[in-house]
């Protein structure tokens, strides 16, 4: 498979700005793989195709308001600064994306909220875009971390372009997220609202949690034709004995086992022992599934829909076939389903 396979027209006002008003009353689209059938429902449908015993995966990861703006010494010139992760707490050392990039170089700081309690210097330049920033904060870390949730906003997505409100806060966080250190929602998950969730649990479904911290690289662009020759970068990822006895329990059983979102998807499919069970995990991923893959432990998936050429849409791809996924597209399109992170959803079986 090349990159050139994974190209389509998709029109800019399909592209979400807000999300439903309801978060299970998004359209669903269901496609079925043996029989090559694609029909569309609403979210809260999904619980027709889950039955008792069956079991879902869900990435309780939790966003973090990772963008923060401030000011360069001297010029005051306003710089967005992207909290990407924390390389050492004690040290209070960031790894983070700069924008202007090119106004930013080692030795400068910079000055946050009104008061500038908080100050960063850049100490080292990592990328052409990256960099890395020691906050200099006179309080305690509990403090320091207190003052960055306080100054930092909503990591929404750069497409909306938009100005952040307090509805994304919410919104753009699933509402069974637990662990803090994402900058971007496992956004298939956000269409599961507390009443349907209750349901599934009422029918028999049965919830195995994972963590896997999402950073920007899930959504870096692929910029070579040969996909075994892209690299993804890495993101911390955890498994707990716990969640393996669920899901492993369940596929003895032959039951329905659904990853909800390509996150949980690329989870497990980092962790897989040789008898095809899941293992436990607690370490660094950087799995990319492309076609061919040959998947070991969920036989259906929930997911939103992608943009093109996106590592995400090439895992769509390996798991619902290409051609069955190329026409789906084309009448996701076609019917005016809404794309991307607060987009529509899709349901494969």
């Amino acid at each position: 498979m090349k990159l050139s396979h994974f190209q389509f027209n998709l029109p800019k006002e399909l592209l979400a700005e807000y999300p439903a008003e309801n978060r299970d009353e998004s359209r669903l689209m269901v496609i079925n793989r043996e029989k090559k059938t694609i029909e569309h429902k609403m979210f809260k449908d999904i619980i027709d195709y889950f039955d008792d015993g069956d079991v879902m995966i869900l990435n309780n990861t939790k966003v973090f308001p990772a963008r923060l703006y401030g000011n360069k010494e001297k010029t005051g010139a306003r710089i967005e600064v992207f909290l990407l992760r924390e390389l050492n707490a004690e040290q209070r050392l960031w790894d983070v994306l700069v924008d202007p990039a090119r106004k930013i170089r080692i030795g400068n700081k910079l000055y946050f909220g009104d008061d500038d309690l908080l100050v960063a210097e850049v100490i080292d330049n990592t990328t052409s875009r990256g960099r890395t920033l020691r906050f200099l904060f006179d309080g305690p870390y509990d403090e320091f971390r207190k003052k960055l949730t306080e100054l930092g906003e909503t990591p929404i997505p750069k497409y909306i372009n938009r100005e952040v409100t307090p509805e994304d806060a919410e919104r753009y966080q699933t509402i069974y997220a637990k662990e803090e250190g994402a900058v971007a929602a496992p956004t298939a998950g956000l269409h599961f609202s507390k009443h349907l969730l209750k349901k599934l649990e009422i029918k028999g479904v049965g919830f195995a949690e994972v963590t896997l911290h999402v950073g920007l690289g899930t959504f870096n662009p692929v910029e070579v034709e040969d996909l075994s020759k892209h690299k993804m970068d890495s993101e911390e990822l955890k498994i707990s004995q716990e969640a393996c006895d669920i899901v492993n329990a369940a596929k003895v059983a032959k039951k329905r086992i659904c990853a909800v979102g390509t996150t949980s998807m690329r989870a497990i499919e980092s962790s897989v022992s040789s008898q095809r069970t899941l293992n436990p995990f607690d370490d660094w991923t950087n799995k990319f599934i492309f076609p061919p893959h040959d998947f070991s432990i969920a036989n259906c998936m929930i997911t939103n829909f992608h943009t093109p050429k996106s590592t995400l849409l090439m895992m769509i791809s390996a798991f619902c076939g290409h051609d069955l996924m190329k026409e789906a597209y084309e009448i996701a399109v076609k019917e005016n389903y809404k794309f991307y992170s607060y987009g529509d959803a899709m349901l494969i079986i």
